[in-house]
């Protein structure tokens, strides 16, 4: 069976077990990071050098980097659905997890980090300030993105989806101003209906 260590509310966590419930897959969770140490012991860093989550082992493959995670889940379990047939689509949901990853998260995460994972007195406001506009303007693309289409990367939810689609749910929960974007907020709620997102991603930020 498939083996995911992370704890639940890691966002890159989160990307792996929402892929999965879109995926059908049957998996066993260990807690690990944070308060639950494991990524520390010797035994989890011959797994995953870097000491962080998510890792899996599946089949004897053991495999880190969550992006990587849920290509290598999609390809495996979601052809013609999360992992698009055509080549072109899969090209566009490609480039929006390293879109994801590179660009958008280098903005997101002083936001996130301040707000949620810091004692207020030690917050970086002017940083959660430049990160919250720099997001905005960065939503601008992902607005024009989904006013040709109800998804990412075409008319159906692909891997593409998944990265941002979990980072978005937090942002439009944060104490922070945020520029109207309605059809991200469409989008948003389009992936609320879906089970995964709703037992694994529409949950308490912490």
């Amino acid at each position: 069976m498939l083996k995911i260590w992370g704890r639940a509310n890691s966002v890159n966590v989160k990307k792996v077990l929402w892929c999965c419930e879109e995926l059908g897959l049957k998996f066993e969770r260990v807690d690990a990071g944070m308060q639950f140490g494991v990524v520390n012991t010797p035994e989890y860093r011959r797994l995953n050098p870097n000491g962080l989550v998510p890792t899996i082992e599946d089949d004897g493959l053991v495999l880190w980097e969550s992006h990587a995670i849920v290509r290598y889940l999609a390809a495996k379990h979601g052809e013609g659905k999360l992992w698009p047939k055509d080549l072109g689509a899969r090209a566009d949901a490609d480039r929006w997890m390293d879109w994801t990853n590179s660009t958008f998260g280098v903005a997101y995460r002083p936001v996130f980090w301040n707000l949620i994972r810091t004692p207020a007195e030690k917050r970086d406001m002017k940083a959660v300030e430049e990160g919250a506009k720099k997001c905005g303007k960065l939503f601008g693309m992902v607005e024009t993105a989904l006013a040709r289409s109800p998804f990412l990367a075409g008319n159906t939810l692909t891997m593409g989806d998944i990265p941002l689609g979990c980072f978005v749910h937090v942002w439009l929960q944060l104490p922070i101003e945020r520029p109207k974007h309605p059809e991200l907020e469409a989008w948003h709620k389009r992936l609320l209906e879906r089970p995964g997102y709703g037992k694994w991603i529409n949950m308490p930020i912490s």
